[in-house]
Formats: C-alpha cells, sequence, structure tokens
C-alpha cells in the first residue's frame, strides 16, 4: 500500500497544504509556472510552505551536496514483464516517489521485454504531454536499449510478426509515429538499479 503524502502548492489556483495529489492537481492544473512539491510527513510539508519555494530549494540543493543521489521529485518510472522471449507482455508508469499507478497496458503476445520498454517510455511521454504542468517531468527507465530507441525514433525490434502481435505492431507503429511528429521536454534518466535497488516501475516477476 502507498504511504501518505503531502503536497504542498506554493503557487496554484489556491495556495496551501493538501492531503491528496487529486487536491494537488486541481490547483496547479492550466495554471502558469506553478509551483508544488510533495513530501513525507506534515512537518517536512508545513516547513517547506512557510520557507517559500526559493529558501526550500536552496535549502535542499545545499542538503543534496552532502547526501547520497536519490530519485528526481515528482518523477515517472517506467517498467515492462514478458514471461518468454517473445512471451506474454505488459507494460506499466507509476509515480517514482510512491509507486501509485499512472497506466498499464497488456498483456501482448508474441512480445519482447524491449519492444515493452520503449512502448512503455513513449506512452509516458504522450501521457505527460497531455497534462498541464507535466510536460517536463522526468521519466525513469532501466533500459538503455529503449532510450536509443525512443532518441532515434524507431524500434529497432528483430521482432517477427505473427497472427498474435498484429496489434503490438500497431502500437510500435504508433509510437514512432508519435516520437517523430512531437516534441517533448521530458528528460528520460537511466535507473540505477545498482545503487538503488529495482525500478518502482518493477513487476517483481525476475
Amino acid at each position: 500500500m502507498a504511504s501518505k503524502k503531502f503536497y504542498v502548492v506554493w503557487e496554484g489556483h489556491e495556495p496551501g497544504i493538501y492531503d491528496s495529489w487529486k487536491e494537488c492537481q486541481l490547483q496547479v492544473a492550466n495554471y502558469p509556472r506553478a509551483k508544488f512539491k510533495s513530501f513525507k510527513t506534515r512537518k517536512e510539508a508545513e516547513d517547506a510552505y512557510s520557507s517559500g519555494p526559493e529558501k526550500y530549494r536552496a535549502k535542499e540543493k545545499a542538503r543534496k551536496m552532502l547526501k547520497k543521489p536519490e530519485p528526481e521529485p515528482m518523477s515517472i518510472a517506467v517498467d515492462a514483464a514478458c514471461s518468454g522471449n517473445p512471451g506474454k507482455m505488459e507494460y506499466r508508469g507509476v509515480w517514482a516517489e510512491n509507486g501509485d499507478p499512472l497506466f498499464h497496458m497488456g498483456p501482448f503476445y508474441d512480445a519482447t521485454n524491449n519492444v515493452g520498454e520503449f512502448l512503455a517510455l513513449v506512452h509516458a511521454l504522450a501521457f505527460l504531454k497531455k497534462h498541464p504542468n507535466m510536460e517536463s517531468l522526468p521519466i525513469y527507465t532501466d533500459s538503455k536499449i529503449a532510450m536509443n530507441w525512443v532518441k532515434n525514433k524507431h524500434c529497432k525490434t528483430k521482432l517477427k510478426r505473427t497472427p498474435k502481435n498484429r496489434v503490438l505492431f500497431d502500437l510500435i507503429a504508433r509510437a514512432e509515429k508519435w516520437l517523430k511528429t512531437n516534441n517533448y521536454k521530458n528528460h528520460i534518466i537511466k535507473w540505477p538499479t545498482k545503487e538503488w535497488g529495482e525500478i518502482p516501475a518493477d513487476f517483481g516477476r525476475k
């Protein structure tokens, strides 16, 4: 079960501290240059809110210089899982800080894990672009292959077409078209599994 979070809105429709991401979204959606962040405890949220965004971020910058690196706040993590190669595949995206789900697709048949990782990244990019104030949130993936495919706007899979994966190839074509016809500001970051453990979107089937 995801842990409780508190959300500070420094600049939004109604600045304040909110108990859910849904309430926070209502305050920052369609608000130019909204400033907000989540916290694990109400005390942390109250201290940050009273400090103001500039003082809080300056303090955080100084703290992070002394602390072990950790995931960017308000970031997305994606992952895929495949039983067999090719086999049954699914992918999903979650909030990196608490694992709350954003999207989940599949199962797809006669598929591969690399294709799932690629589709998950493109899905995350398209998802974030549709939501106000999320167009520049970082996205984590543990797949260098998927990162390269997205960078090159081409899913360089050797997967063979079959009657079972026709839908999958349609999704690949749509994903490639989206990459070629859209710009995005999101920074795609390689998840350091050795240092941080499994990516939050992991399906736990290893």
